[in-house]
């Protein structure tokens, strides 16, 4: 574990290689599971606020749940998370006519609509955010629907820190995401000077 900030992140963080291919996936991480995205404070106030323009997009199912519960629910664990269809969509979740989910948000964030592209938690994944009184817990969170994404990784060679350097940056800062590369340079630094004194 490393502490940058008030930061602690994972090892996994560099070392695991990771970069999602949708067209293998269709977008499941926002299909499966048991409950819904994890919200940060005042992302429940940015869903609500931009709804009207994503309704349309929205299947009946969704509608009628967030007519009777709202756009979020708080899970079994007291985390605010979005409300789900059937315990397993998103709401928010929408499809095309091959199958491929997308967020209805950030649908509505790149046709320039809104200013708010979807929970954070969403755009961060695979990395999960674990918050304590003084610390934030920066973690790498395995999945076994992810595997075509730990193939392209792989392929491309690009670590976790460097796909999500956009959702990273927007968590936590460009100054922070400067000092996770000085130390993503360092770690690699001293990897190959292990290597070579072996």
């Amino acid at each position: 574990m490393i502490q940058i900030g008030d930061k602690i992140v994972s090892q996994d963080i560099f070392d695991v290689l990771f970069a999602c291919d949708y067209a293998a996936c269709k977008g499941a991480c926002c299909v499966e599971g048991d409950s819904g995205a994890p919200l940060d404070p005042g992302e429940a106030d940015q869903l609500r606020k931009y709804l009207p323009l994503v309704e349309h997009l929205l299947s009946p199912q969704a509608k009628a749940i967030i007519a009777e519960q709202g756009v979020s629910y708080f899970d079994e664990d007291g985390d605010e998370v979005t409300s789900i269809v059937h315990g397993k969509d998103c709401v928010f979740t929408t499809y095309d006519e091959h199958g491929n989910c997308r967020c209805a948000y950030e649908m509505i964030y790149y046709e320039g609509k809104s200013d708010f592209i979807k929970p954070i938690s969403c755009q961060l994944y695979p990395i999960r955010l674990t918050r304590y009184k003084d610390f934030t817990a920066v973690n790498y969170h395995k999945w076994s629907i992810c595997k075509c994404a730990l193939k392209r990784g792989k392929q491309l060679q690009l670590p976790v820190y460097k796909f999500l350097e956009g959702p990273l940056t927007r968590a936590f800062g460009e100054e922070w995401y400067a000092q996770l590369e000085d130390v993503a340079r360092l770690l690699q630094e001293e990897q190959l000077e292990g290597v070579s004194l072996k």
